[in-house]
C-alpha cells in the first residue's frame, strides 16, 4: 500500500463521510490505487488529473454533486478524496444490482467509462438474455458499442479494483470492501 498515512486517514475520513460508517473504504483505497497510485499530481496521457484522475469537464461539473467541496481543484488530494467518494455515491443510487458486489461494480465501471454506457450494456445484456442486474459474465460480457480498447479498459477496471487491489487492502487493515469474497467467486 503506498500511500501516506495522512492521506489513509483522509481516505478513511472521507468515505465514511460520503457513505457513513460502513463506506466500503478498500474499495476506495483500491480506487485511488488504480486511478493514480496515490500520487496527487498525476496526469494520464489524456489530461485526466490527481488522486482520482478526473478530466477537467468531470472535475468542473463536481459542485453538482458534491457541491460542499467547493471549486474545482483535482490536484488537491482532499478534494480528490471527496469527489471521488461524492461521484461514486452519485454513481451508486443510479444503479442496480442483484449483489452489492455486483452494484458496486456497475459503479466503478459507470466511473471509468460512463453512466450512459453502463446502462446501454444492461440493455443490450437483457436483450440477449442475460441477467442486467448481475454484472459478473453477465453485463460485464456485452459491448453496447464502445471500441475495443475503451470496452477491454472499462471491463478490466472493475475486475482489477475489486478482485486483485480491494483484497490487498482490505488485508493490510483498511476495513471491508465491497466484494469480500474474491477467491470463492462473485459476492
Amino acid at each position: 500500500v503506498s500511500c501516506s498515512r495522512s492521506q489513509a486517514f483522509s481516505a478513511v475520513r472521507v468515505a465514511r463521510a460520503e457513505w457513513g460508517m460502513t463506506a466500503p473504504v478498500a474499495t476506495f483505497a483500491a480506487q485511488v490505487h488504480q486511478e493514480s497510485e496515490w500520487n496527487p499530481d498525476a496526469v494520464s496521457p489524456v489530461g485526466a488529473e490527481g488522486l482520482a484522475q478526473f478530466m477537467p469537464a468531470t472535475a468542473a461539473w463536481m459542485p453538482n454533486i458534491v457541491p460542499q467541496t467547493g471549486e474545482p481543484n483535482p490536484r488537491n488530494p482532499a478534494w480528490a478524496l471527496r469527489n471521488m467518494a461524492g461521484y461514486d455515491r452519485w454513481l451508486h443510487e443510479r444503479v442496480s444490482a442483484a449483489t452489492p458486489c455486483d452494484r458496486m461494480a456497475k459503479t466503478l465501471a459507470a466511473y471509468n467509462g460512463g453512466l450512459g454506457w453502463v446502462q446501454r450494456d444492461a440493455r443490450l445484456a437483457a436483450s440477449r438474455g442475460f441477467d442486467p442486474r448481475r454484472w459478473w459474465d453477465n453485463v460485464e460480457s456485452v459491448n453496447a458499442g464502445r471500441s475495443r480498447a475503451a470496452f477491454t479498459e472499462n471491463r478490466g477496471y472493475p475486475r482489477r479494483i475489486l478482485h486483485t487491489l480491494e483484497p490487498m487492502y482490505e488485508a493490510s487493515g483498511w476495513g471491508a470492501g465491497s466484494c469480500p469474497n474474491p477467491q470463492g467467486g462473485h459476492s
